[in-house]
């Protein structure tokens, strides 16, 4: 089972018009609602691979009960088990014209410590890759993010996690089997422009391993105590819908982690390598895909057959 933890979640609501007239009123010639948040998007692409996933986070109110609903309905095989919390799941409203797409994201609820701790605990019963993806609420604190890796890593879970700024130097500091930044996310964190160097700080911080999303040039992936980078890029230049692109490729990784040859760390370390292609073709063909958490399986496994991984030496 892949536990995919959406801190942040969102109904995701797209209105359509034929202008978006500023400071008038705009008629609306359709309504849309998905469940969104980079957690679901994952179980919703480890789901498509044949996997076992849940969905889990913090949800409030009645948004919060129309993401579990929508979500049930969409992909009735994803379990979920959600943190109920006191304040309203936000919304983001995407506005599209003819011309562009206008969005409005809502800040998310704010949860307590007592939220995270309950949501540390939902994973001490479990088995399979934990992956906590995306932003997190308004009240989080570094060390809520520790105690979910920690709870994790004494689960015997692996777990890997998205997301930016000051939380990348907590999640490797707590020991993190995979972090997953993108290039300006690394450079932001670090202050290193050169995604080696910036992945190698997170590696002497703790984390097991980096991979580092490259858009148009790929992945790289590095592991600790290994002076070897693996790259891996797509045969031809994409374009589309990158939004749940790098959610994509953490699902490809997660479920190379939920491979029984990935019990320990050799098994953890050389899952991830054989997953850097999948995950650079998954995240292509979510790409494709105009929707985020969708993914074209037979585009998938033709763009993976023309994917190779070069491996060279790096500076410990």
């Amino acid at each position: 089972m892949i536990t995919a933890i959406t801190p942040n979640p969102a109904l995701d609501v797209t209105y359509e018009v034929d202008e978006l007239l500023l400071h008038r009123t705009t008629r609306v010639r359709a309504v849309h609602e998905r469940p969104g948040g980079k957690g679901v998007n994952v179980a919703r692409v480890a789901a498509a691979l044949g996997r076992r996933a849940e969905a889990s986070g913090f949800l409030g109110g009645r948004d919060g009960r129309a993401v579990a609903d929508l979500l049930t309905r969409i992909d009735p095989g994803i379990a979920q088990r959600w943190v109920p919390i006191d304040g309203t799941t936000r919304r983001t409203i995407a506005v599209v014209d003819a011309q562009d797409t206008s969005m409005l994201n809502e800040p998310g609820p704010a949860v307590t410590a007592g939220d995270w701790t309950r949501q540390a605990e939902l994973l001490a019963d479990g088995s399979g890759p934990v992956v906590v993806s995306g932003s997190m609420p308004p009240g989080s604190r570094p060390g809520d993010l520790s105690g979910v890796i920690a709870a994790a890593r004494a689960a015997g879970r692996p777990i890997i996690v998205d997301t930016s700024g000051p939380l990348l130097h907590a999640a490797a500091r707590a020991g993190a089997d995979l972090l997953k930044p993108n290039r300006d996310e690394l450079a932001a964190a670090t202050g290193l422009d050169d995604p080696v160097a910036g992945a190698r700080a997170l590696l002497d911080e703790g984390a097991s391993a980096v991979v580092v999303s490259l858009g148009a040039d790929g992945m790289l992936l590095l592991l600790a105590g290994r002076p070897i980078r693996w790259t891996a890029a797509p045969a031809r230049v994409l374009s589309g819908n990158p939004t749940g692109a790098g959610d994509a490729a953490v699902a490809a990784f997660a479920a190379g982690l939920d491979e029984g040859s990935a019990a320990d760390a050799v098994g953890r370390a050389e899952a991830l390598v054989q997953s850097l292609p999948k995950a650079v073709a998954l995240s292509g063909a979510a790409v494709l895909s105009p929707v985020a958490g969708e993914v074209d399986l037979n585009t998938y496994r033709e763009m993976l057959s023309r994917i190779t991984v070069t491996e060279d030496e790096h500076a410990d």
